[in-house]
């Protein structure tokens, strides 16, 4: 998912790896404590989604925090990443590609319509209809029937009754009931798809959460959702409801955090990476997160295809000094990147082939820009978009400056005001320079950070990239029953990337946030986000 913003255990593929996942009750914190009032609001940060709130087109962090709170899909995630049922009853395979998948009965949406199998066949038949145009319809392509050329119905989605459904894949995916505590595989109620542009404004979800009343989305300024009294799930709130605050820049939030007129922030502004452990003190919170930060160039931009290309890209990666960069700008709270994924996630590596791209040095930097120059000199400014809301100045100013003074050209960063009015722009293929890119998982597995951000055709591949060979690596680690060699093929995929880099990776984040004096039991999971139906205030 894509983003607005070292040592937690690896996340395994063995919850999965018998094929089963059935009969977990879920869970939970301890009850709140008795001076904890269990009505109240919790208020907390959050940025103005991109689109309406249909969970098949939302992949950005705003929108999906949102999305997350008031659906409850097959399964949900606990803090470190193991799936856990929530709707499914029982997810069995006996062949990794034919799923029987059984639901719990009686539950209900916030409309009172029942939850059933066509709840979700129905949903996702529309998330993967290309006409429909769903930036989550990447999520559906491995279901029977899928197709990226023409309006095709999942022909592998069968509803057996109200509360059994099966999935044929194309071909064997072992991590499949993995991938379905992601938004896009959430349920639909039968009205939604009657009207999908007023449901877009008014969602109506299964989950922990719900709006407040209709109209509870005030665009550009927050979202209040209450308790959703019919949940019965793992998720069950523990306070009274969520205040989702669409804050112009993080310098704002933060302020708001100290004086107490903020409960939970989970992303604290550069200017106070120095000073917040202070300030805060064990209400600070600096934990590793499957989150991933790098930078798009797209082929299409003048100087960047072709060979021409690649030699530019691999000479702007080596003039970035992130040793520097993380130390001095976010003052230890990210690590340079090594790969294109997480090393919270099993199967990362720090010892890929081709990963040297990735160090600075300016000599090496210097001769391939010269070698570029020799297919065609360059002209003009290289530039990173960026949205000011959220925190980026330090480090684009910081990254710029170090290619600036490694390779003598001018280098700036290039801001917009908001998240969504730069995410327009790159999604509409008309922002005519570099931009930020970044990706917070949506499941925790290798593939995530690989297929939906690089695989031709993918809903999250900015940049346009594609390489056939990158392509059948992702195929073949997606059908292997073993995650080890599942991973190898990922690992191999990814020195395909370490030679085209069609995005520079930079660094891997930590979720750095805070919290407030009236607020107890506060914890962030393992994708940055804070668990809140966890959170008690009194």
């Amino acid at each position: 998912m894509k983003i607005n913003r070292l040592g937690i255990a690896a996340i395994a593929l063995a919850a999965v790896g018998a094929l089963t996942l059935s009969g977990c009750a879920g869970g939970g914190a301890a009850a709140p404590t008795a001076s904890s009032n269990a009505k109240a609001i919790i208020t907390t940060n959050g940025s103005e989604p991109q689109n309406p709130l249909v969970p098949t087109n939302i992949n950005e962090v705003g929108g999906g925090k949102i999305v997350d709170a008031i659906f409850a899909g097959l399964v949900y995630y606990d803090a470190k990443g193991a799936p856990i049922n929530d709707v499914a009853d029982s997810i069995k395979s006996d062949d990794n590609k034919t799923f029987t998948i059984k639901i719990k009965s009686g539950l209900k949406f916030t409309n009172d319509e029942p939850v059933t199998s066509s709840s979700f066949v129905d949903a996702w038949q529309y998330g993967a209809l290309l006409s429909n145009a769903q930036l989550g319809s990447y999520f559906f392509e491995n279901i029977e029937g899928f197709s990226y050329d023409e309006d095709s119905p999942l022909t592998g989605l069968k509803v057996v009754d109200d509360t059994t459904f099966t999935v044929t894949l194309t071909s064997a995916l072992s991590d499949f009931p993995l991938r379905l505590g992601y938004s896009a595989f959430y349920p639909l109620p039968a009205s939604a798809l009657k009207d999908i542009a007023a449901f877009g404004e008014n969602p109506i979800g299964n989950g922990p959460y719900m709006l407040a009343a209709k109209g509870a989305w005030k665009h550009n300024e927050k979202i209040d959702l209450v308790v959703n009294p019919a949940y019965d799930g793992g998720r069950k709130a523990k306070n009274g409801g969520l205040s989702i605050i669409f804050y112009a820049n993080q310098g704002a939030a933060y302020s708001d955090l100290l004086a107490n007129n903020l409960d939970v922030l989970d992303a604290i502004p550069d200017s106070a990476y120095g000073t917040y452990d202070k300030d805060l003190g064990d209400r600070a919170v600096n934990q590793p997160s499957a989150v991933f930060q790098s930078f798009t160039i797209p082929a299409r931009l003048p100087h960047f295809d072709g060979e021409e290309g690649k030699l530019r890209r691999a000479a702007l990666s080596m003039a970035i000094n992130r040793e520097e960069i993380t130390k001095i700008i976010f003052s230890g709270t990210r690590t340079p990147a090594s790969d294109f994924t997480s090393p919270v996630i099993d199967g990362w590596s720090d010892k890929l082939k081709g990963a040297d791209v990735l160090k600075f040095d300016a000599k090496q930097a210097k001769k391939l820009w010269a070698e570029a120059d020799a297919i065609s000199p360059w002209t003009g400014s290289f530039q990173i978009a960026y949205n000011a809301d959220g925190g980026h100045q330090g480090w684009v100013d910081a990254a710029m400056n170090s290619i600036k003074n490694t390779l003598g050209i001018d280098a700036s960063g290039a801001p917009y005001p908001t998240f969504k009015e730069a995410r327009t722009l790159i999604t509409d293929r008309t922002i005519q320079t570099a931009f930020r890119t970044g990706w917070q998982a949506d499941y925790p597995g290798l593939f995530n950070f690989l297929g939906p951000i690089y695989a031709t055709k993918a809903s999250s591949n900015d940049g346009d990239y594609s390489n056939p060979k990158f392509d059948a690596l992702l195929k073949k680690g997606s059908t292997e029953s073993d995650l080890a060699a599942a991973n190898k093929d990922f690992q191999a995929a990814q020195e395909i990337l370490l030679q085209d880099l069609p995005a520079i990776p930079l660094w891997y984040a930590n979720v750095t946030g805070g919290y407030g004096t009236s607020v107890q039991n506060v914890k962030f999971g393992w994708n940055s986000v804070p668990i809140y139906n966890e959170i008690t205030k009194g």
